[in-house]
């Protein structure tokens, strides 16, 4: 009786994966139907254990078309750019690291900056104006500025402002809307 019960909770167990996943596919295919884009749906496969949260490993490659330089989303928002490509795998390294930039803009405010990873793991805004009109909550999303990603798309919210020097440009951090943890599909942008 333990044996059979131990082998439908394990059953059980793997259905929920097959479900969760479907959903996750689902919300894939539905931001790539709305992208104007051609795309590259991909599986994370591996991430490096010195940097989890840096960096991850997807199974597609130079012989889906894949370059250095790509960017890449999930249905949550931006994710990060192609680092280095091999032939059926790519190192992609996420907004979080300090090897990572984009130009962005704020929603409300229109104020426009550029968006970078930092060595902390997380993500600040960069050459804001003296007088910036920037507060926490202000959703940023890409620019039309970004020579990588299609304007638009999500960023994250700020959650710090720190006010600058006098004579000096505000600081402020953003959360990132991707969790870097829990990506597990992205779409490469070609």
């Amino acid at each position: 009786m333990k044996r059979a019960t131990g082998a439908l909770k394990a059953r059980v167990a793997a259905l929920e994966e097959v479900a969760s996943a479907n959903k996750r596919f689902a919300r894939i295919l539905d931001v790539r139907s709305k992208l104007n884009y051609t795309t590259e749906t991909a599986l994370v496969v591996a991430r490096d254990p010195a940097n989890w949260n840096s960096s991850l490993m997807i199974n597609k490659g130079k012989a889906d078309g894949l370059a250095p330089g790509m960017a890449v989303i999930n249905s949550t928002g931006v994710v990060g750019k192609v680092a280095e490509v091999a032939k059926n795998v790519s190192k992609v390294i996420l907004i979080n690291d300090s090897g990572f930039s984009v130009a962005v803009v704020n929603q409300r405010s229109r104020e426009s900056s550029l968006l970078s990873g930092s060595l902390s793991g997380d993500c600040r805004l960069y050459y804001l104006p003296q007088d910036a009109d920037i507060r926490v909550g202000d959703e940023m999303v890409t620019s039309t500025l970004s020579t990588v990603f299609p304007e638009g798309l999500r960023i994250g919210v700020v959650s710090e402002v720190f006010p600058g020097e006098p004579g000096a440009p505000p600081r402020a951090v953003v959360e990132p809307a991707v969790e870097p943890s829990k990506i597990e599909e992205v779409l490469v942008i070609n």
